[in-house]
């Protein structure tokens, strides 16, 4: 049974303890699209843009296979509202990935068109349209609450069991 629960308590400990780690299809304020046969995938960096900061826009334009495509011409409008706000004019680009900076103006939801133009098999505009949120500065006061019950209630634990454990040894 003490083994079961130090078990437990290191499972706590390392589902508490943050790993960076880069990856191609972020988890949170991410999304992709098949249209035309072909796929694409947009993210934000960070994933939850902060209004009037400059954030990255990650786009990655597959075929359906999942190989990326040498060549393409794309376009990217943001609306909010229901309102075009601003756009990227198309642009030809070699290779799958695309990275734009942008700062987000609006928190809340907006919605994203990517267009794909005079893509190989299909006629005409090939657009995904994808939501992407932002968050104004509040919005990370979420998140700081979360991480800090996690400690806390990682810490209520080890207080609970660790003099269970010093004072079963300290009797042996």
């Amino acid at each position: 049974m003490a083994k079961l629960r130090s078990i437990i308590i290191v499972m706590l400990v390392f589902a508490a303890v943050p790993v960076y780690e880069a990856q191609a299809h972020s988890m949170f304020n991410s999304a992709e699209s098949f249209l035309g046969g072909y796929r694409v995938q947009v993210a934000t960096l960070p994933e939850f843009p902060q209004i009037g900061e400059q954030s990255t826009i990650l786009l990655r334009v597959t075929d359906n296979d999942f190989e990326e495509v040498d060549r393409f011409t794309l376009g990217v409008r943001f609306f909010y509202n229901n309102q075009q706000i601003d756009a990227f004019p198309p642009e030809s680009y070699q290779g799958g990935h695309v990275d734009k900076e942008y700062v987000w103006k609006n928190s809340g939801n907006h919605i994203v068109r990517v267009d794909l133009y005079d893509m190989e098999g299909s006629s005409g505009v090939l657009t995904y349209t994808f939501n992407m949120g932002t968050q104004s500065p509040f919005g990370q006061i979420f998140f700081i609450s979360i991480i800090v019950g996690a400690l806390v209630l990682t810490g209520v634990v080890i207080f609970v069991y660790f003099p269970r454990k010093l004072k079963f040894k300290s009797s042996s």
